[in-house]
């Protein structure tokens, strides 16, 4: 059976199906999902690729941030790095190799703890950190694929338990960043809200399915790392028309509008964004309820994101209202529906939502700033040595310095990408004096 077949069945059996829910089919179920199915779909011959792809010292200049953090924690003999959707785990390998090589005092406090929700996506790992893993330097848990049984079928009327979006495989490697500017919208985008009390829907339930595994103790100092995994956590859309749903006529899948429920509602309300004529707006809930989780889960520590997104000034200015987008074959697809569980389904980021949410378990919300601020601030001290020391010949500093460009200057990926901290149980000023937190003049909320 293919997941166009498995969504048409539930939608028979069940009526027309919420976006998140249809969202959530496409990207996590565990067979015939897209992050389910292929690991290889996300190197270089996959539809996208991350920070990590473009070179090794995206890695290194977080790794030197993680050491400044650890030290503004005091030092403590133990300190856990936990990684929401590592994929193949470039980026933690990046990580522990610069940390060990540059860091060897911080390293030897330091143990790695991955979570990832795809099977495959764990085997990959275990083979890329093998040598972390059996040093004890790194583990690797699995975010829960499915909710407890029944309780989607107490809201939505299916007759088995839906499996969850939870952990997004980190997609890498491709041709084409998925936060890319020249991005275009599906042809049906919607538009998210974000409420920590959600009603109805699909993701109401998710908040007993997120996991936040961690392998030290819970007093244990945390550094909570999360680069593009909140952008792949469904949505539901809303218009002025209600909310989306799904269904399926003459043998296509089709929108119908429904009535929003209390939550979405309330989301709109909470942040005065009402999608207008013609309009549609996102409502990350489950993105909502991650960020809740992991929030109350750190007792001293960080919490770092890094995606591309938007604030409530800039939707409020008319911008990033419909910004679900696909992607396949290194390019934008015009249609959500076109592919399902063979295309990237993604939503800009909420990034005003989720510093409420944080704030609301007692961490301190720190201004929002771009990715080329942040690497900047932690590279300009030493003239990004983390990326040209290993450099050898001209020909190697070349082409390092092309791929540093990318990740820092507006024309790659430096302005796409908005970097979120929140921290607990530190004094403000030692945060702020964090070299990522440094440059340039932060964004407002």
């Amino acid at each position: 059976m293919t997941l166009r077949h498995r969504i048409e069945q539930e939608i028979r059996e069940c009526g027309p199906m919420p976006f998140s829910r249809y969202m959530e089919l496409c990207l996590y179920h565990p067979d015939l999902g897209y992050y389910s199915r292929n690991p290889e779909q996300f190197g270089k011959s996959g539809d996208f690729y991350t920070s990590s792809d473009v070179h090794a010292v995206f890695g290194r200049l977080l790794a030197r941030q993680f050491e400044e953090m650890w030290r503004a924690l005091g030092s403590p003999p133990q300190i856990e790095i936990l990684e929401f959707g590592p994929g193949r785990g470039l980026f933690a390998q990046d990580v522990l190799d610069w940390s060990e090589k540059k860091f060897p005092e911080f390293f030897r406090a330091l143990h790695y703890s991955l979570a990832e929700s795809s099977s495959r996506l764990r085997q990959r790992l275990q083979g890329t950190l093998s040598g972390h893993m059996q040093r004890g330097k790194a583990s690797l848990s699995a975010l829960p694929r499915g909710l407890k049984p029944g309780t989607f079928a107490d809201l939505y009327g299916t007759s088995e338990a839906m499996p969850s979006r939870n952990a997004v495989a980190r997609r890498e490697g491709s041709l084409k960043p998925r936060g890319d500017a020249t991005a275009q919208p599906m042809a049906a985008p919607g538009s998210a809200m974000d409420n920590p009390g959600r009603g109805k829907d699909t993701t109401s339930e998710v908040s007993d399915a997120v996991s936040t595994p961690r392998a030290l103790a819970p007093e244990v100092a945390v550094i909570v790392f999360a680069n593009e995994f909140f952008d792949a956590l469904p949505v539901e859309v809303l218009s002025p028309q209600g909310e989306l749903r799904i269904s399926q006529k003459d043998g296509r899948l089709c929108e119908t509008w429904h009535p929003a429920s209390a939550e979405e509602l309330g989301f709109l309300d909470r942040y005065s964004v009402h999608p207008e004529a013609g309009e549609r707006i996102e409502a990350p809930l489950t993105g909502q309820r991650y960020m809740s989780q992991i929030a109350a889960m750190v007792e001293r520590g960080f919490v770092v994101v890094i995606d591309y997104g938007y604030t409530r000034q800039e939707q409020l200015a008319g911008r990033h209202r419909g910004t679900i987008a696909a992607y396949r074959q290194h390019s934008a697809c015009a249609n959500p529906y076109q592919a399902p569980g063979e295309q990237d389904l993604t939503a800009h980021v909420n990034f005003t939502a989720l510093a409420a949410v944080a704030e609301e378990q007692g961490m301190q919300a720190h201004p929002l700033l771009t990715q080329s601020q942040v690497l900047l601030g932690i590279g300009e001290h030493n003239q990004f040595a983390d990326a040209f020391e290993p450099c050898r010949l001209p020909q190697e500093r070349a082409k390092a310095a092309l791929q540093l460009k990318h990740l820092v200057t507006p024309a790659g990926m430096g302005e796409s990408f908005h970097v979120l901290l929140a921290s607990k149980g530190i004094p403000t000023q030692t945060v702020k004096r964090l070299s990522g937190l440094t440059f340039g003049t932060p964004a407002t909320w």
